[in-house]
């Protein structure tokens, strides 16, 4: 049996939720909806957000599919230390990890100001949505895949590996062996 306090907790988790999903309903003037989202400005904004998240789940699966694989192979200090890394932008409040993206990128960032000296301006861009989304997006792939490769056996990968499959598409166990 669940206790009662227990209960209260998952209904104030549920009110933070649903309140505002509810206040947004109560607010939407759906009388002129359709008008609304067929806007050219809403338009816009949808063609933006699919090629902005088609994009950067392009770049997270380039970068994060292989950082899996060796954090799937890491341990110790160093493994801890590279995983650590990649769970810093899952805690970073929206606004810090913005922060972070525009003082690195920005035209006086880390790497923005190198590269607005040959020409290549990032901040407030669409690259720069890009960028953010797969900041946030990524270590939610690459801890989930980490997570699946450390649990896989390597049955298959010695299987394969017998069979004449070269390194890269034989994917070894994690303690090396194929």
């Amino acid at each position: 049996m669940i206790p009662k306090w227990i209960w209260a907790l998952a209904a104030a988790a549920i009110a933070l939720v649903a309140l505002p999903l509810l206040g947004m309903i109560l607010r939407v003037p759906w009388g002129s909806l359709a008008e609304l989202l067929g806007s050219r400005a809403a338009l816009q904004a949808l063609g933006l957000s699919l090629v902005t998240s088609l994009c950067a789940t392009a770049l997270a699966l380039i970068l994060g599919v292989p950082l899996a694989f060796v954090l799937a192979r890491s341990s110790g200090v160093m493994g801890a230390i590279l995983r650590s890394l990649v769970l810093v932008p899952m805690v970073l409040p929206p606004v810090v990890a913005g922060l972070a993206l525009l003082a690195t990128f920005g035209r006086r960032g880390l790497v923005g100001a190198a590269l607005s000296e040959v020409g290549i301006e990032i901040g407030f861009t669409t690259f720069a949505v890009i960028l953010a989304q797969t900041f946030v997006a990524m270590p939610f792939l690459v801890i989930s895949l980490e997570g699946a490769l450390r649990s896989a056996t390597g049955r298959y990968a010695a299987i394969a590996a017998t069979l004449g499959a070269g390194p890269t598409r034989v994917r070894c166990d994690v303690q090396g062996r194929c």
